[in-house]
Protein backbone atom coordinates (compact mmCIF):
# COMPACT_ATOMS: atom_id res chain seq x y z
CA UNK A 1 0.00 0.00 0.00
CA UNK A 2 1.46 3.64 -0.82
CA UNK A 3 0.64 6.41 2.23
CA UNK A 4 2.34 8.94 -0.50
CA UNK A 5 2.68 9.53 -4.04
CA UNK A 6 5.99 10.59 -4.93
CA UNK A 7 7.48 12.06 -7.66
CA UNK A 8 10.92 12.93 -9.58
CA UNK A 9 11.69 16.15 -11.56
CA UNK A 10 12.69 15.61 -15.10
CA UNK A 11 16.15 15.87 -16.04
CA UNK A 12 17.37 19.40 -17.28
CA UNK A 13 17.91 19.43 -20.85
CA UNK A 14 21.07 21.26 -19.77
CA UNK A 15 22.68 20.20 -16.71
CA UNK A 16 25.60 21.43 -14.20
CA UNK A 17 28.98 20.31 -14.34
CA UNK A 18 31.88 20.79 -12.18
CA UNK A 19 33.95 23.29 -14.50
CA UNK A 20 30.85 25.48 -14.87
CA UNK A 21 30.81 28.65 -12.03
CA UNK A 22 27.54 29.05 -10.22
CA UNK A 23 25.53 31.87 -8.16
CA UNK A 24 22.99 31.19 -5.46
CA UNK A 25 20.35 34.23 -4.42
CA UNK A 26 17.72 34.00 -2.35
CA UNK A 27 16.16 32.43 0.75
CA UNK A 28 17.88 30.08 3.60
CA UNK A 29 16.77 27.69 1.81
CA UNK A 30 19.35 28.54 -0.85
CA UNK A 31 22.04 28.68 1.34
CA UNK A 32 21.15 24.72 2.44
CA UNK A 33 21.53 23.33 -1.38
CA UNK A 34 24.83 26.04 -1.50
CA UNK A 35 26.44 24.27 1.48
CA UNK A 36 25.73 20.97 0.15
CA UNK A 37 27.44 21.94 -3.54
CA UNK A 38 30.60 23.97 -1.94
CA UNK A 39 31.10 20.30 0.43
CA UNK A 40 30.78 18.28 -3.38
CA UNK A 41 33.57 20.49 -4.69
CA UNK A 42 31.39 23.33 -6.93
CA UNK A 43 33.03 26.36 -7.22
CA UNK A 44 29.94 28.73 -6.19
CA UNK A 45 29.40 32.58 -4.60
CA UNK A 46 26.77 32.42 -2.18
CA UNK A 47 24.08 35.41 -1.24
CA UNK A 48 26.24 38.56 -1.80
CA UNK A 49 23.96 40.63 -0.19
CA UNK A 50 22.84 38.02 2.35
CA UNK A 51 20.30 35.82 2.44
CA UNK A 52 16.79 37.61 0.77
CA UNK A 53 13.09 36.93 0.96
CA UNK A 54 11.36 38.67 -1.86
CA UNK A 55 12.06 39.52 -5.26
CA UNK A 56 11.94 43.09 -5.05
CA UNK A 57 15.16 42.85 -3.01
CA UNK A 58 16.58 39.92 -5.26
CA UNK A 59 16.46 42.20 -8.56
CA UNK A 60 17.34 45.44 -6.59
CA UNK A 61 20.62 43.41 -5.40
CA UNK A 62 21.07 42.31 -9.24
CA UNK A 63 21.18 45.75 -10.48
CA UNK A 64 23.68 46.82 -8.02
CA UNK A 65 25.85 43.63 -9.54
CA UNK A 66 25.63 44.67 -12.63
CA UNK A 67 26.54 48.79 -12.23
CA UNK A 68 28.76 47.50 -9.49
CA UNK A 69 27.72 50.18 -7.36
CA UNK A 70 29.61 51.86 -4.46
CA UNK A 71 27.95 53.17 -1.26
CA UNK A 72 29.05 55.21 0.98
CA UNK A 73 28.70 56.14 4.99
CA UNK A 74 25.21 58.09 3.93
CA UNK A 75 23.73 55.13 2.78
CA UNK A 76 23.58 53.42 6.14
CA UNK A 77 21.07 53.93 8.85
CA UNK A 78 21.99 53.94 12.55
CA UNK A 79 19.82 51.48 14.84
CA UNK A 80 20.50 49.57 18.37
CA UNK A 81 24.15 49.96 18.35
CA UNK A 82 25.11 49.02 14.53
CA UNK A 83 25.06 50.64 11.45
CA UNK A 84 22.96 48.45 8.78
CA UNK A 85 21.51 48.76 5.03
CA UNK A 86 17.84 48.04 3.73
CA UNK A 87 19.42 46.14 1.02
CA UNK A 88 21.74 43.90 2.79
CA UNK A 89 21.11 41.61 5.44
CA UNK A 90 22.12 41.81 9.12
CA UNK A 91 25.49 40.37 8.05
CA UNK A 92 27.11 43.35 6.32
CA UNK A 93 25.94 45.35 9.43
CA UNK A 94 28.93 46.72 11.72
CA UNK A 95 29.59 48.76 14.70
CA UNK A 96 31.00 51.36 12.38
CA UNK A 97 30.16 52.65 9.67
CA UNK A 98 33.28 52.28 7.80
CA UNK A 99 32.87 48.69 9.08
CA UNK A 100 29.85 48.56 6.97
CA UNK A 101 30.73 49.71 3.82
CA UNK A 102 33.69 48.16 3.29
CA UNK A 103 31.88 44.68 4.18
CA UNK A 104 29.00 45.95 1.33
CA UNK A 105 31.20 47.12 -1.24
CA UNK A 106 33.73 44.03 -1.56
CA UNK A 107 30.89 41.94 -1.72
CA UNK A 108 29.41 43.83 -4.70
CA UNK A 109 32.61 44.29 -6.27
CA UNK A 110 33.09 40.22 -6.14
CA UNK A 111 29.40 39.44 -7.61
CA UNK A 112 30.00 42.14 -10.13
CA UNK A 113 32.98 40.12 -11.43
CA UNK A 114 31.51 37.03 -10.54
CA UNK A 115 28.84 37.53 -13.01
CA UNK A 116 29.96 38.43 -15.68
CA UNK A 117 31.34 35.43 -16.14
CA UNK A 118 29.00 32.78 -14.10
CA UNK A 119 27.45 30.04 -16.08
CA UNK A 120 24.15 29.22 -13.76
CA UNK A 121 22.06 31.08 -11.08
CA UNK A 122 20.38 29.35 -8.73
CA UNK A 123 17.46 32.47 -7.33
CA UNK A 124 15.19 31.12 -4.59
CA UNK A 125 12.10 32.95 -3.52
CA UNK A 126 10.70 33.05 -0.26
CA UNK A 127 7.76 35.77 0.05
CA UNK A 128 6.04 37.69 -2.32
CA UNK A 129 5.38 40.03 1.39
CA UNK A 130 7.45 42.58 1.00
CA UNK A 131 8.04 45.47 4.14
CA UNK A 132 7.78 48.99 2.49
CA UNK A 133 9.47 51.81 4.33
CA UNK A 134 7.78 54.91 5.96
CA UNK A 135 8.33 58.22 7.13
CA UNK A 136 8.95 57.02 10.39
CA UNK A 137 11.97 55.08 8.90
CA UNK A 138 15.45 56.35 9.29
CA UNK A 139 17.85 57.31 6.21
CA UNK A 140 15.31 55.59 3.91
CA UNK A 141 12.89 56.59 0.84
CA UNK A 142 9.42 56.30 1.13
CA UNK A 143 8.13 53.25 -0.52
CA UNK A 144 11.17 51.06 -0.76
CA UNK A 145 11.63 47.48 -0.01
CA UNK A 146 13.75 46.62 2.93
CA UNK A 147 15.19 43.59 2.55
CA UNK A 148 16.09 43.22 6.44
CA UNK A 149 13.93 44.32 8.68
CA UNK A 150 17.19 44.27 11.23
CA UNK A 151 14.47 44.70 13.93
CA UNK A 152 13.44 48.00 13.62
CA UNK A 153 9.98 49.24 14.72
CA UNK A 154 6.97 48.10 13.29
CA UNK A 155 5.90 51.65 11.86
CA UNK A 156 8.32 52.10 10.12
CA UNK A 157 7.36 49.69 8.01
CA UNK A 158 4.36 48.77 6.04
CA UNK A 159 3.37 45.31 4.87
CA UNK A 160 1.82 44.26 1.30
CA UNK A 161 1.67 41.73 -0.32
CA UNK A 162 3.38 42.19 -4.17
CA UNK A 163 -0.07 41.56 -6.83
CA UNK A 164 0.71 38.53 -9.49
CA UNK A 165 0.86 41.39 -11.86
CA UNK A 166 3.83 42.76 -10.03
CA UNK A 167 5.44 40.05 -9.30
CA UNK A 168 5.88 38.81 -12.89
CA UNK A 169 7.00 41.93 -14.33
CA UNK A 170 10.03 41.81 -11.40
CA UNK A 171 10.70 38.32 -12.37
CA UNK A 172 10.70 39.35 -16.23
CA UNK A 173 12.77 42.55 -15.55
CA UNK A 174 15.61 40.46 -13.33
CA UNK A 175 15.48 37.67 -16.20
CA UNK A 176 16.03 40.20 -18.96
CA UNK A 177 18.70 42.20 -16.95
CA UNK A 178 20.91 39.74 -16.54
CA UNK A 179 20.81 37.69 -19.69
CA UNK A 180 21.53 40.84 -20.91
CA UNK A 181 24.61 41.13 -18.55
CA UNK A 182 25.78 37.92 -19.38
CA UNK A 183 23.80 36.10 -22.42
CA UNK A 184 25.50 32.53 -21.34
CA UNK A 185 23.92 32.35 -17.65
CA UNK A 186 21.06 29.70 -17.49
CA UNK A 187 19.06 30.72 -14.52
CA UNK A 188 17.33 28.00 -12.41
CA UNK A 189 14.33 28.99 -10.27
CA UNK A 190 13.17 27.36 -7.02
CA UNK A 191 10.72 28.51 -3.99
CA UNK A 192 11.78 28.02 -0.88
CA UNK A 193 9.48 25.50 1.15
CA UNK A 194 9.96 27.41 4.12
CA UNK A 195 6.32 28.68 5.38
CA UNK A 196 6.04 32.06 6.06
CA UNK A 197 3.09 31.59 8.66
CA UNK A 198 3.78 34.96 10.31
CA UNK A 199 2.38 35.85 7.90
CA UNK A 200 -0.82 33.65 8.21
CA UNK A 201 -1.76 30.94 6.98
CA UNK A 202 -3.66 31.34 3.74
CA UNK A 203 -1.42 34.95 2.99
CA UNK A 204 1.48 32.13 3.03
CA UNK A 205 -0.30 30.40 0.39
CA UNK A 206 -0.96 33.13 -1.41
CA UNK A 207 2.40 34.46 -1.39
CA UNK A 208 3.88 31.25 -2.54
CA UNK A 209 1.03 30.69 -5.84
CA UNK A 210 2.13 34.05 -7.01
CA UNK A 211 5.69 33.01 -6.98
CA UNK A 212 5.21 30.15 -8.87
CA UNK A 213 2.85 31.49 -10.99
CA UNK A 214 5.87 34.05 -11.95
CA UNK A 215 9.02 32.05 -12.11
CA UNK A 216 7.04 29.50 -14.46
CA UNK A 217 5.79 32.38 -16.72
CA UNK A 218 9.50 33.23 -17.09
CA UNK A 219 10.40 29.87 -18.02
CA UNK A 220 7.77 29.72 -21.08
CA UNK A 221 8.97 33.30 -21.86
CA UNK A 222 13.02 33.28 -22.13
CA UNK A 223 15.45 30.74 -22.92
CA UNK A 224 17.69 28.63 -20.32
CA UNK A 225 15.25 29.57 -18.07
CA UNK A 226 14.14 26.76 -15.42
CA UNK A 227 12.13 25.52 -12.83
CA UNK A 228 13.49 23.14 -9.76
CA UNK A 229 10.05 22.13 -7.29
CA UNK A 230 11.66 22.21 -4.16
CA UNK A 231 8.63 23.65 -2.33
CA UNK A 232 6.38 20.98 -4.48
CA UNK A 233 8.79 18.10 -3.16
CA UNK A 234 8.40 18.92 0.34
CA UNK A 235 4.77 20.22 0.42
CA UNK A 236 3.33 17.92 -2.33
CA UNK A 237 5.96 14.92 -2.15
CA UNK A 238 6.93 14.40 1.39
CA UNK A 239 4.31 16.20 2.78
CA UNK A 240 4.50 15.47 6.50
CA UNK A 241 4.90 17.36 9.45
CA UNK A 242 7.61 14.35 10.57
CA UNK A 243 9.65 16.48 8.05
CA UNK A 244 9.85 20.05 9.70
CA UNK A 245 11.73 21.02 11.93
CA UNK A 246 10.43 21.67 16.03
CA UNK A 247 9.31 25.74 14.54
CA UNK A 248 7.32 23.38 12.16
CA UNK A 249 8.55 25.93 9.93
CA UNK A 250 12.10 25.19 8.05
CA UNK A 251 12.18 21.50 6.44
CA UNK A 252 14.59 19.62 8.60
CA UNK A 253 17.56 17.52 7.51
CA UNK A 254 15.75 14.80 6.30
CA UNK A 255 14.50 16.85 4.19
CA UNK A 256 16.66 18.92 3.02
CA UNK A 257 18.48 15.73 2.10
CA UNK A 258 15.62 14.49 0.07
CA UNK A 259 15.61 17.62 -2.47
CA UNK A 260 19.13 18.20 -2.60
CA UNK A 261 18.83 14.22 -4.10
CA UNK A 262 16.40 15.17 -6.41
CA UNK A 263 18.34 18.33 -7.56
CA UNK A 264 21.21 16.34 -8.01
CA UNK A 265 19.30 13.59 -10.59
CA UNK A 266 17.87 17.05 -12.53
CA UNK A 267 20.41 19.47 -12.15
CA UNK A 268 24.11 17.92 -12.61
CA UNK A 269 25.36 15.58 -15.32
CA UNK A 270 25.94 12.09 -14.97
CA UNK A 271 30.02 12.37 -14.51
CA UNK A 272 29.47 15.23 -12.20
CA UNK A 273 27.57 12.98 -10.04
CA UNK A 274 29.83 10.17 -10.70
CA UNK A 275 32.91 12.59 -8.98
CA UNK A 276 30.49 13.67 -6.69
CA UNK A 277 30.55 10.14 -5.03
CA UNK A 278 34.47 9.81 -4.93
CA UNK A 279 34.37 13.12 -3.01
CA UNK A 280 31.66 11.70 -0.65
CA UNK A 281 34.43 9.09 0.16
CA UNK A 282 36.77 11.82 0.60
CA UNK A 283 35.06 13.82 2.56
CA UNK A 284 33.77 10.95 4.85
CA UNK A 285 38.06 10.18 5.29
CA UNK A 286 38.43 13.67 6.57
CA UNK A 287 36.27 13.79 9.46
CA UNK A 288 37.16 10.49 10.17
CA UNK A 289 38.35 10.48 14.09
CA UNK A 290 41.23 8.40 15.01
CA UNK A 291 41.56 6.24 17.74
CA UNK A 292 45.43 6.48 17.85
CA UNK A 293 46.17 9.14 15.05
CA UNK A 294 50.16 8.40 15.52
CA UNK A 295 49.62 4.48 14.78
CA UNK A 296 51.05 2.49 11.65
CA UNK A 297 47.40 1.81 10.36
CA UNK A 298 46.12 5.11 10.49
CA UNK A 299 49.36 6.56 8.98
CA UNK A 300 48.80 3.94 5.92
CA UNK A 301 45.21 5.36 5.87
CA UNK A 302 46.34 9.15 5.33
CA UNK A 303 49.08 8.05 2.84
CA UNK A 304 46.54 5.89 0.99
CA UNK A 305 43.99 8.61 0.45
CA UNK A 306 46.20 11.68 0.23
CA UNK A 307 47.43 9.87 -3.14
CA UNK A 308 43.70 9.19 -3.60
CA UNK A 309 43.90 13.37 -3.64
CA UNK A 310 46.56 14.04 -5.86
CA UNK A 311 45.26 11.88 -8.56
CA UNK A 312 41.95 13.21 -8.28
CA UNK A 313 43.57 16.87 -8.21
CA UNK A 314 45.91 15.68 -11.64
CA UNK A 315 42.66 14.34 -13.03
CA UNK A 316 40.19 17.70 -12.05
CA UNK A 317 42.69 20.60 -12.12
CA UNK A 318 40.00 22.89 -11.88
CA UNK A 319 38.72 21.73 -8.53
CA UNK A 320 40.52 22.87 -5.41
CA UNK A 321 41.40 19.99 -3.19
CA UNK A 322 44.59 21.96 -1.54
CA UNK A 323 42.37 21.68 2.04
CA UNK A 324 41.75 18.04 1.92
CA UNK A 325 45.82 17.82 0.82
CA UNK A 326 47.01 19.51 3.89
CA UNK A 327 44.84 17.39 5.83
CA UNK A 328 46.49 14.22 4.93
CA UNK A 329 49.55 15.70 5.00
Amino acid sequence: MDFRLEFTPKTFPVTINHQHTLMLMGSCFTENIGDKLLVHKFELLQNPNGILFNPVSVKEAFENYIVNKVITEKDLFFLNEGYHSWQHHSRFSGVTAQHAVTKINTSTQQAHSYLKTADWIIITYGSAWVYELTENATNAIVGNVAANNHKAPANWFNRRLLTNKEVCGIVNETVDKLQQFNPNLKIIFTISPVRHLREGFIENNRSKAALVHAVHTATEQFKNVFYFPAYELVIDDLRDYRFYAEDMVHPNYAATNYVWEKFVGACIDEPSQQLMQQINEINAAVYHKAFNPDSAPHQAFKKKYLEKIKVMQQKFPYMNLSAEIKSFS
